[in-house]
């Protein structure tokens, strides 16, 4: 199929959907010879330390969002019938912007609450709706919503791989936490669980990749009654090592890394010993966890919604106790146990032979999740619609 396609996300190394849009622009016109563009926001200052071969590969999808975005501008208020794929993102189900139609029109969704009062009219809104993980799949089908398929995301083998140590972190145990703060994420728990683990190893470090262009939502967080609140600078970013002194974690066994580029990642990536994701929910798989895979650390997960295609692979260590979460939209989701949590950190501190076997197994497990393969099978998946 040769259909060219935009997407209604924006482009960015810093955050989720971003780097699918960035992997949809470098990948999609490889796979089927027309441009993929971005309708909304290009963050460019972002790619400035990026390889500029890469850049140059992608300087024609950029120039080519920019026109589209130029031209939705101009156009507003009006209908814009684009001849083509127009792929539409879905935290929630939702039904489509009216402004922006494509010939083929489609959802890609990351769902995470599993309330579906609009089920039946977004079901006849897309042509198709691309699910993000299996667990999403089932809960649209759940709702009635039959024309869905599963592609999972991806990830960039020649950034994410095993490779050498630098040896920045010699002497510590490193343990990764990453994604963006909120209660879905479950940093809260992670922090619980550190704290037990490292009273008894003073050389584990906490090391955290938490900021996020969202900020705000940090403050669910605070629904959990065992943790201190957190607590906010003057222009709204998260005080992070701030909350996590404030409950426990001595501040020599804490890192918190800012904001860095999906691009740079690996290299730090490579220097922990474990990475810990006990995310409450993912509507996807959980790119962060996919990416530590990848660079062969063994990583620690809870069998809940996204997760679960991560643990067929049978490569991470299992949080499988795993508790009802309350509140609306929440069916599906896990409370694991910060016991069980402390457990596989100390399973990954005393058998670092099983923890490497672990993290080996990822990466195997990722090689064949690369992004040019994901979005080929998204292409394959696309292409009966334009028969």
């Amino acid at each position: 199929m040769q259909e060219a396609l935009i997407f209604r996300w924006g482009v960015s190394p810093l955050f989720g959907w971003g780097v699918y849009g960035l992997n949809l622009m470098r990948h999609w016109p490889r796979v089927s010879g027309t441009p993929a563009w971005s309708a909304t926001r290009v963050d460019e200052q972002a790619f400035a330390g990026m390889n500029p071969l890469e850049l140059r590969e992608l300087a024609e999808g950029l120039a080519g969002s920019a026109r589209c975005q130029a031209q939705i501008a101009s156009q507003a208020g009006k209908a814009i019938q684009f001849d083509g794929i127009v792929l539409s993102s879905m935290n929630t189900l939702c039904l489509p912007d009216t402004q922006l139609t494509g010939r083929i029109s489609c959802g890609v969704a990351f769902i995470e609450k599993t309330d579906m009062p609009d089920a039946a009219q977004a079901k006849d809104a897309y042509g198709l709706i691309i699910a993000g993980s299996t667990w999403n799949e089932e809960l649209l089908r759940a709702n009635g919503v039959t024309n869905v398929a599963t592609v999972l995301q991806g990830v960039d083998p020649a950034v994410f791989h095993p490779a050498p140590r630098a040896g920045a972190l010699e002497g510590r145990f490193a343990v990764f936490s990453g994604g963006k703060l909120e209660f879905r994420k479950g940093q809260d728990l992670v922090l619980l669980a550190f704290r037990d683990f490292a009273r008894r190893h003073p050389e584990a470090i906490l090391v955290t990749a938490w900021n996020s262009p969202w900020p705000q939502i940090a403050v669910t967080l605070n629904a959990n009654p065992r943790m201190r609140p957190l607590t906010f600078a003057p222009d709204g970013t998260v005080r992070t090592t701030e909350w996590a002194v404030a409950n426990g974690i001595p501040a020599d066994q804490f890192i918190d890394l800012g904001s860095i580029p999906n691009y740079r990642m690996a290299g730090v990536l490579r220097e922990m010993d474990v990475a810990l994701f006990p995310n409450r929910c993912e509507g996807g798989t959980n790119l962060v966890a996919m990416e530590c895979m990848a660079c062969g650390v063994p990583a620690i997960v809870s069998n809940n919604t996204g997760h679960k295609d991560l643990v067929a692979t049978g490569a991470p260590f299992v949080l499988t106790r795993q508790q009802p979460v309350t509140g609306a939209g929440t069916d599906g989701w896990g409370e694991s146990d910060v016991e069980e949590m402390v457990e596989r950190l100390e399973t990954a501190w005393s058998d670092r032979d099983q923890a490497r076997r672990h993290g080996d197994d990822g990466a195997k497990a990722m090689s064949r999740w690369s992004w040019r393969n994901q979005i080929g099978l998204l292409h394959d998946t696309l292409a009966p619609l334009g028969a």
